[in-house]
């Protein structure tokens, strides 16, 4: 038996601005950017449930640090409100909605980021 758990507690998005990824991610998540940034460089997304955590790093930030393929996906309920909601938000969206399941798009700073239907 080991002592490492097969879960996933935490995710560090690579940032190259803290405050403005801050109300970034918390516009699309519909959070106030609210919370402090801690030791210049960490906001932890405020989360609803008991799932997987969010944190931004702007530490941590490179262009060679940036996902250049979406290594985790955000849920939704509605695959087409989500497609939509980030286009009116003009938030770069690099496919279109594959499969009725799921869509990539991109944060400011270059991550590539997914949307998947739960």
């Amino acid at each position: 038996m080991s002592a490492i758990l097969n879960k996933i507690g935490t995710v560090f998005i690579p940032v190259r601005d803290i405050e403005e990824a801050k109300n970034w991610y918390c516009e699309i998540f519909g959070l106030k950017a609210e919370g402090e940034i801690l030791f210049e460089h960490l906001f932890i997304i405020p989360t609803t449930t008991t799932g997987t955590g969010i944190v931004l790093d702007s530490k941590i930030y490179s262009e060679e640090n940036i996902f250049k393929t979406p290594l985790f996906h955000f849920d939704t309920n509605n695959i087409q409100a989500a497609y939509e909601f980030l286009k009116r938000k003009n938030v770069e969206i690099t496919t279109e909605i594959e499969h009725n399941h799921y869509f990539n798009f991109k944060d400011p700073y270059g991550n590539h980021l997914m949307v998947c239907k739960c």
